[in-house]
Parts: C-alpha cells; sequence; structure tokens
C-alpha cells in the first residue's frame, strides 16, 4: 500500500497542495454562486441524477474511481499517489473556505465574467496537479490517461470530453446556461493546458511510469 509513495518528491507535493488549493477556491467562490459550471465527470453526474435519479454521490464516485483506475494501468503508481494527494487537498481546502465563507465578488449576475474568471482558477489549479503527475478529479485522470495513449494535447481531450458532457446536458440545461459553461471549459482546458507545460518536470509520464 505504502510503496506507491515512496518515490513522490516533496517539492511536487507542495505544487499539488497548493494547486489543489486553487482549484477548490475557483470552485467554491466562483463557480457555486455563478450558476457556470464545469463539463466532465461532474456534468455527467448531474445528467444522471436529473434523469436516473441516481445521487451523485455515488455515481462521482463509481465513475471518479474508474478513471484512477483506467489511469493508474497506464501513468503507474506515482499517479496514484499524487492522485491521492490533490484529492485530499481539495477536499481539504474546500471545506476550509467552506467554513470561511465566500470572499469574492459575487458574480452571478456576470456569468461571462464569471466563465472567464473560475476558467482561470480551474485551468491553473487543475494544470499544476496535472503537471506533476497527479490528477485531482476522475475529469483529469481520464485526460491524462488518454493523452498519453492516443499522443493528443491534454487540452483537447478535455475539450471533447466536456462538449460530449455539455451537448448532453442541453435535455435539461437551457442553451443560455451551457453557452457560458461551453466558455469556461474552453478556455481552462487551455490554460491547463499551457501551465501545463511549465519547466519544471521533464516528462511527468515516463517519471509516472513505475513497474
Amino acid at each position: 500500500m505504502f510503496s506507491i509513495f515512496s518515490n513522490i518528491r516533496i517539492k511536487y507535493v507542495f505544487v499539488t497542495l497548493f494547486g489543489s488549493g486553487v482549484l477548490a477556491f475557483g470552485l467554491y467562490n466562483v463557480h457555486s454562486l455563478s450558476g457556470v459550471t464545469e463539463g466532465g465527470v461532474l456534468g455527467l453526474t448531474l445528467l444522471l441524477s436529473h434523469w436516473c435519479h441516481i445521487s451523485p454521490a455515488i455515481s462521482g464516485f463509481v465513475l471518479s474511481g474508474m478513471c484512477y483506475l483506467f489511469g493508474w494501468k497506464i501513468l503507474g503508481k506515482s499517479f496514484i499517489a499524487y492522485s491521492f494527494i490533490s484529492s485530499i487537498g481539495f477536499s481539504v481546502f474546500y471545506d476550509i473556505f467552506e467554513h470561511i465563507g465566500y470572499i469574492w465578488p459575487d458574480l452571478a449576475n456576470m456569468p461571462l465574467l464569471a466563465a472567464m474568471i473560475g476558467a482561470v482558477f480551474v485551468g491553473v489549479g487543475a494544470g499544476l496537479c496535472v503537471r506533476v503527475g497527479g490528477a485531482p478529479s476522475g475529469d483529469d485522470a481520464l485526460a491524462m490517461t488518454l493523452s498519453y495513449l492516443v499522443h493528443i494535447k491534454i487540452q483537447w481531450i478535455y475539450l471533447l470530453c466536456d462538449l460530449i458532457v455539455l451537448l448532453l446536458s442541453l435535455s435539461y440545461i437551457s442553451l443560455n446556461r451551457i453557452i457560458y459553461s461551453l466558455l469556461t471549459v474552453i478556455l481552462s482546458g487551455q490554460i491547463l493546458g499551457m501551465v501545463q507545460k511549465v519547466n519544471f518536470r521533464k516528462n511527468v509520464y515516463r517519471e509516472n511510469k513505475t513497474p
């Protein structure tokens, strides 16, 4: 069990935790107030909840678990270690922000601005976690794995997965809300791709791929 943590580096742990904190801050202070959502696993759990009456607590756990398992088979033990750290970090930071309360201006009446600002927090936060080899959510695990397998830049994998979920979500969400959500997933994916290229780790996949 503990062998998966044998190859992690302290400086990357701090980067992962910082990224998780940025992501949690943005989702709590921007997305939860503005009504502008993300695609991926989160959007899929809401879709299943609406049409199949399956609780997101159950569907989210199952879907993310499948993505992590898929990623572990491809990216190795270190991937699981950093993903565990980033997931725990996100949960802890989100809980802290909930206790502190909202400290960001309410952007509910400015969905365009909310979409752009929210994309920055999500792109930078998740991007830092992905850059060191972790995945704060099932979406990130799936995108990292598919990017490795098909050799397509990770931001385009994110966009494709989010587009599929957002198109399905049109079955119960207004077009106006979907448009703003589409904007934020496009921007966050592109920002994540840029952050992932920051040259402080030579090859995240090669380092994570341990026997």
